[in-house]
């Protein structure tokens, strides 16, 4: 017996909520009715972050509008495929695709740059055609390399494992990154135990050992800086930094766009 012709819509659609949104565009295939249910605002409402519109109202008003004249399964998909501008323009805000689980990244001018502010060091500008900021930071020239970003745990998506992503590019005329191993870690504000890595951002041709730096889909590079479980506790600010301070190679060519935590593939 086909349950939906049993079943009053209102029904299907409260039964499929309480699935995924995987499951629920599965059952969108099943047969015109499941459809039916399936696409309703009552699913994919659920689907979505239950601070979503304050969310989307520290977005240019352009923005708010248009997202409030979608659907929610439209309004789902559209934040997993188009990260939202947020706080002034110096975050970005997705959804994770399988979950609905919260993605954020800090954008350049959100971070805490060692001598980002002496021209003659870090250099600011715009890449409108590739970047989703209004700026990003070039790095000219500099011994002490040093870059943190915060986020206050209790705005990301509880009892899920998280990682921190650096998220940059090289240019043509790089130099130190190829010749010094760079620190990175990740760590709530205050803990005692700091878990540090070293990669190499510019990978010599002989170096093969993860992690390695990896090329996103928008055209960026990223490279996991560490991971963190959030279990909804009053845990307060998760902390990601970037060094390399030996003092005794000098590095340039660095372009960072932000630093991006999201939920840690297949955790």
């Amino acid at each position: 017996m086909d349950m939906s012709q049993v079943l009053p819509e209102e029904c299907l659609a409260h039964i499929i909520s309480y699935t995924s949104p995987p499951d629920a565009c599965r059952c969108a295939l099943v047969s015109r009715n499941f459809q039916s249910a399936a696409d309703t605002d009552v699913v994919w409402k659920g689907f979505l972050p239950s601070d979503l519109d304050e969310i989307i109202s520290s977005s240019p008003a352009s923005s708010s509008s248009q997202l409030t004249a979608l659907s929610k399964k439209e309004l789902y998909f559209h934040l997993c495929n188009n990260p939202l501008l947020v706080n002034n323009g110096i975050r970005s805000f997705a959804l994770e695709k399988h979950g609905g689980k919260k993605c954020y990244m800090i954008g350049a001018r959100g971070l805490s740059i060692i001598w980002g502010d002496t021209p003659s060091y870090w250099t600011w500008k715009p890449l409108p055609d590739e970047s989703r900021f209004s700026e990003v930071a070039e790095l000219r020239y500099v011994w002490w390399l040093e870059v943190k970003g915060w986020i206050d745990a209790k705005i990301l998506s509880p009892k899920t494992t998280y990682a921190a992503y650096l998220v940059f590019k090289l240019t043509d005329s790089t130099s130190g990154f190829d010749k010094r191993l760079v620190e990175l870690s990740v760590t709530f504000e205050g803990s005692a135990g700091e878990e540090k890595h070293h990669v190499f951002l510019d990978v010599p041709p002989e170096y093969d050992m993860p992690p390695l730096p990896r090329e996103r889909s928008d055209g960026w590079m990223e490279v996991e800086m560490g991971e963190f479980f959030y279990d909804s506790e009053d845990v307060g600010s998760v902390v990601a930094c970037l060094k390399e301070v030996d003092n005794y190679t000098t590095k340039n060519g660095l372009i960072i766009e932000g630093i991006e935590f999201r939920p840690k593939e297949g955790k």
